[in-house]
């Protein structure tokens, strides 16, 4: 199989149902972000920490589960992949359990720490844009709630994440000075 096709030259590229779409659609706008974010957790790997390795693994299939829902412009296809509440209520599940390991957050915090830690925070800012992104498309078009919300609590448990890293590495918080 070739990786090129010269099909997207002209700026069009194919949806799941082989619909043509222009490259700068909404549609692509919010699956190539929710593409970076899922880049990005995986130059975290490996972070060091094991249980943390396995979770990012996990969030991996479920941003490729994205993408594959937002590339197709049916949302009840039944043939299509889809991010259901479970998947959301998993991030959740884990952010309450890492976050017994944290000290009680007292104020904003400025992205970085370890390398790890930065990467994560940096995961996490696209992830809002990949957020915001797929909001964009949910008022044009109809899109499978449970995925945005995935993003929406994707974005906190990475900042989550991001902080175990941090605190097991012994690398200080630092909050901003106004």
């Amino acid at each position: 199989m070739k990786i090129y096709t010269g099909r997207g030259d002209e700026g069009m590229t194919d949806l799941r149902d082989m619909s043509r779409v222009s490259k700068t659609s909404s549609r692509i706008e919010a699956y190539g972000t929710v593409d970076e974010v899922n880049s990005l957790v995986g130059v975290v790997q490996p972070s060091g920490h094991d249980d943390i390795d396995e979770k990012l693994a996990t969030i991996q299939n479920h941003l490729h589960i994205i993408q594959a829902d937002f590339a197709s412009p049916d949302k009840d296809d039944p043939d299509t992949p889809h991010i259901e509440a479970h998947h959301v209520q998993k991030l959740e599940d884990w952010m309450d359990a890492f976050d017994e390991e944290l000290d009680p957050l007292q104020s904003f915090i400025l992205p970085g720490g370890s390398e790890a830690g930065a990467k994560l925070h940096h995961a996490r800012s696209v992830c809002r844009r990949a957020e915001r992104r797929s909001v964009a498309l949910a008022t044009d078009e109809p899109v499978n709630d449970a995925s945005v919300a995935y993003l929406n609590r994707l974005s906190d448990a990475l900042f989550v994440l991001a902080r175990v890293v941090n605190k097991r590495e012994g690398v200080p918080e630092s909050a901003p000075e106004y």
